[in-house]
């Protein structure tokens, strides 16, 4: 099964549950710009709906992934579609109600649901509306200051967690954004700080774009980098944030 088959499915699949509810649909993140690397990438969804989903169709909606897995046998995507499924009043006034998340580690109730400011900028610049109205003209489009400070907060957690190329390439990125307040890919932020020579280590930016061109010809030790390299690709980064 093709990304676009399984895409079709799972949306067909979601429309059939809330019946007459969908409102909007968007896909949105690495697909939407055509940099998704199976192995490492997630399928980003946001479903908006025009009323409150009944307990039921919260239910059924909370394991699709699982039940999608176990029926098409031969296809891995479905595991790694992330997103939310909510109602318009609460995704735009901030009124609680039922919300369905699907995250990297599981999936879970919700009674408020909002999308980070990057997450936010990708929907707005490259969303791909799959069904629906779109309803982009009420979002809000994110700040430079709120985009640098979530950049900011990432920083920290790759100071504390980094581990592997994933941190770098989100480090490039966020550097990416500081430098010209837009957003890119993960593939195209590890280019673009090669090509500006704004990497304290080049070989292991290079390693990092290579492992995320083609994730699954590579072993685990592969990606494994070393926290005190991750500590100067910071301090790039920190370097170029703006003063709060």
């Amino acid at each position: 099964m093709t990304l676009p088959e399984a895409i079709e499915i799972m949306t067909s699949e979601i429309a059939s549950v809330l019946s007459d509810a969908v409102s909007s649909m968007y896909l949105y993140g690495s697909v939407a710009v055509g940099d998704f690397r199976f192995g490492w990438s997630d399928i980003d969804i946001l479903v908006l709906t025009n009323k409150e989903m009944t307990k039921q169709q919260a239910e059924r909606l909370l394991l699709l992934r699982q039940f999608l897995t176990e029926k098409y046998e031969d296809c891995t995507f479905f595991r790694a579609f992330e997103g939310a499924i909510v109602a318009e009043d609460v995704f735009f006034l901030g009124k609680t109600g039922k919300v369905v998340y699907w995250g990297t580690s599981g999936q879970r109730f919700a009674d408020s649901y909002r999308l980070r400011s990057f997450s936010l900028l990708e929907l707005l610049e490259s969303g791909i509306l799959l069904r629906g109205k779109d309803v982009r003209g009420r979002m809000l489009r994110p700040s430079y200051a709120q985009l640098c400070e979530e950049t900011r907060q990432h920083m920290y957690a790759a100071r504390r967690h980094g581990n592997s190329v994933g941190w770098v390439l989100d480090i490039c990125r966020g550097l990416y954004t500081v430098r010209t307040g837009m957003v890119t890919s993960k593939t195209r932020a590890g280019e673009w700080a090669l090509q500006e020579e704004v990497c304290p280590d080049v070989e292991v930016l290079q390693r990092a774009v290579m492992i995320r061109k083609d994730p699954l010809k590579h072993s685990k030790e592969d990606w494994i980098v070393d926290n005190a390299i991750i500590q100067r690709f910071a301090d790039v980064l920190e370097r170029n944030l703006p003063n709060r």
